[in-house]
């Protein structure tokens, strides 16, 4: 099993500071999670699982990299704070992707893991859940 360091050194040199960074807020940020190097959607990345789900994903594929947020997934209030706060970056329904570190500001980055960290992903997945039927 490869470790996230080892997953980090292996990315381009000019995307390895950012992901380091953004791993960091997300362990700090929510410390019910455990980060993994795993496959998601036929890629490798860094897979931050909570109550055998994820709930935050990091990846960094040919074109850009990305973060996958559950918790954006599930909540539009969150989804449209900050997809104003990060005009720079490209959001899609539940990941945020970006070419450059300056798209994501690691003091606005910070402050959206924090508001993450706060949702209950195993309450907001059965509400989910409950409204598909």
């Amino acid at each position: 099993m490869k470790t996230i360091p080892a997953y980090i050194k292996e990315q381009e040199a000019s995307r390895r500071e950012v992901l380091q960074a953004i791993h960091e807020i997300i362990v700090k940020a929510d410390k019910k999670v455990i980060p993994v190097v795993a496959g998601m959607m036929g890629k490798e990345m860094i897979m931050y699982n909570c109550g055998g789900t994820m709930k935050y994903a990091l990846s960094s594929v040919k074109s850009h990299m990305s973060l996958h947020l559950m918790p954006i997934y599930g909540s539009s209030p969150l989804h449209s704070k900050y997809e104003k706060l990060l005009p720079q970056a490209k959001f899609q329904k539940g990941c945020i992707n970006f070419k450059e570190a300056e798209e994501m500001p690691l003091p606005v980055v910070k402050a959206l893991l924090g508001d993450c960290a706060k949702v209950d992903l195993l309450g907001m997945l059965e509400e989910m859940r409950g409204k598909k039927k």
